[in-house]
C-alpha cells in the first residue's frame, strides 16, 4: 500500500512540475483553459494546470520588419520602386493572439498596402523631396490599421527610392540647367554691380579732372613695371605744348 501511495505522490509532484512555466520580462504568456482564455501570466514564475491549461508566449519587444520592394506608379505616372523599413511592437498581447492569426504578417500586408497606397498620391518630387513626411503619414496609417490587432508602430523609414534609368538622365540634365541658370546670373549681378561702380567712379572723375590725369599715371606705371612691354603714351596737347614752352624758355635763359 506504501508503495502505490508513493507512486501516487511521484506522479503528483511529477504534474505538478511539469505546470511550471517562466516568463522573461520581456515575455507575456497568454493563457487558455480548456480553449478558454484565462488571462496574461507573467513575467517570472507561473503554473498551469497540467492537459487543462496551455499558453501562447507573445514577445513585447519592438520588432524589425523589412517591406519587401514594391513597385508602384506614382500620381504623375513615374514607375519607382520603393523599400521601407517598419518598428512595431506588441502592446495587447490577449488581443495580438485573439483577434489576429498571425500578427507579424499581417503588420508587413498592411504595411505593402498602405506603402503602394500612399505612393498613388504623390507626384515624383513630392517622394522624393519629401520623405520623412510621407513615412511619418505612412507610421500613421498602418498603426491605425494594426490598433485593433494589440500592436503599436512607433517608427517607419523609406530605406531606398528607385527610379528608371531615363527619369534619372532627365534630372541630371535639369540639374545642370539649373546650375547654368544660376551661374549666369551669378555672372550678370556682378556685371551689373561692376558698371555701377564704374558709373560712380567716371562721376567722381567728372567732379575732379586732375583725378583722371592721376589716374592715368597710375596705369603707366603698372604697365611699366612688366618685363618686355612697348608702352605708347597718348598726351593731352595742353601738355605738349606746355613741354615746348618750358624747352623755349630754357634755350633763351642758356
Amino acid at each position: 500500500m506504501g508503495i502505490i501511495f508513493g507512486i501516487f505522490a511521484l506522479v503528483l509532484l511529477v504534474l505538478a512540475l511539469s505546470g511550471l512555466r517562466v516568463a522573461n520580462q520581456f515575455e507575456r504568456g497568454v493563457v487558455f483553459r480548456l480553449g478558454k482564455l484565462r488571462g496574461v501570466r507573467g513575467p517570472g514564475l507561473y503554473w498551469l494546470i497540467p492537459f487543462l491549461e496551455w499558453q501562447r508566449m507573445v514577445d513585447l519587444r519592438t520588432i524589425t520588419a523589412s517591406v519587401q520592394q514594391q513597385e508602384t506608379i506614382t500620381r504623375d505616372n513615374v514607375p519607382v520602386k520603393i523599400t521601407a523599413v517598419v518598428w512595431y511592437s506588441t502592446v495587447d498581447p490577449v488581443r495580438a493572439v485573439i483577434d489576429v492569426l498571425d500578427v507579424d504578417g499581417a503588420v508587413i500586408q498592411v504595411a505593402l498596402t498602405t506603402l503602394r497606397n500612399l505612393m498613388g498620391r504623390h507626384s515624383l518630387d513630392e517622394v522624393l523631396k519629401e520623405q520623412e513626411e510621407l513615412a511619418a503619414a505612412m507610421r500613421v496609417a498602418i498603426d491605425k490599421a494594426t490598433e485593433p490587432w494589440g500592436v503599436k508602430v512607433t517608427r517607419v523609414e523609406m530605406r531606398n527610392v528607385e527610379i528608371p534609368e531615363s527619369m534619372q538622365r532627365a534630372m541630371a540634365q535639369e540639374a545642370e540647367a539649373l546650375r547654368e541658370k544660376r551661374a549666369r546670373i551669378i555672372k550678370a549681378e556682378a556685371e551689373l554691380e561692376a558698371a555701377e561702380k564704374l558709373r560712380a567712379a567716371a562721376g567722381l572723375i567728372m567732379e575732379n579732372p586732375a583725378g583722371l590725369e592721376l589716374r592715368r599715371m597710375q596705369m603707366i606705371t603698372e604697365v611699366g613695371a612688366e618685363q618686355n612691354t612697348t608702352t605708347i603714351i597718348m598726351m593731352p596737347s595742353e601738355f605738349v605744348s606746355m613741354a615746348r614752352g618750358i624747352s623755349q624758355l630754357a634755350e633763351r635763359m642758356g
